[in-house]
């Protein structure tokens, strides 16, 4: 199922052509073909945009098995003296 966002963002993408379809300018035919090439191209920009954004809402309590790290102060005389 195509989700709605993604039929709105196809909208907004082939809206200069509706554009030009109103002023007389395009076929009927050439405004649905830009569409339809729309559609898929504003599922995959969509997509793309959900799998960048996908973990910036997570919260500590969906982390329930991650391991907790304590940071530690580091002297910087030890960091200067080779192993």
């Amino acid at each position: 199922m195509i989700r709605p966002s993604v039929l709105l963002f196809a909208f907004v993408i082939s809206a200069p052509a509706l554009y030009r379809y109103v002023l007389d300018q395009l076929d009927l035919t050439v405004v649905l073909l830009r569409f339809l090439i729309a559609v898929p191209i504003a599922a995959l920009l969509l997509a793309a945009l959900r799998f960048v954004t996908a973990g910036y809402g997570r919260t500590e309590e969906d982390e329930q098995g991650a391991t907790a790290v304590t940071p530690t102060p580091v002297d910087v005389h030890e960091m200067e003296k080779p192993a």
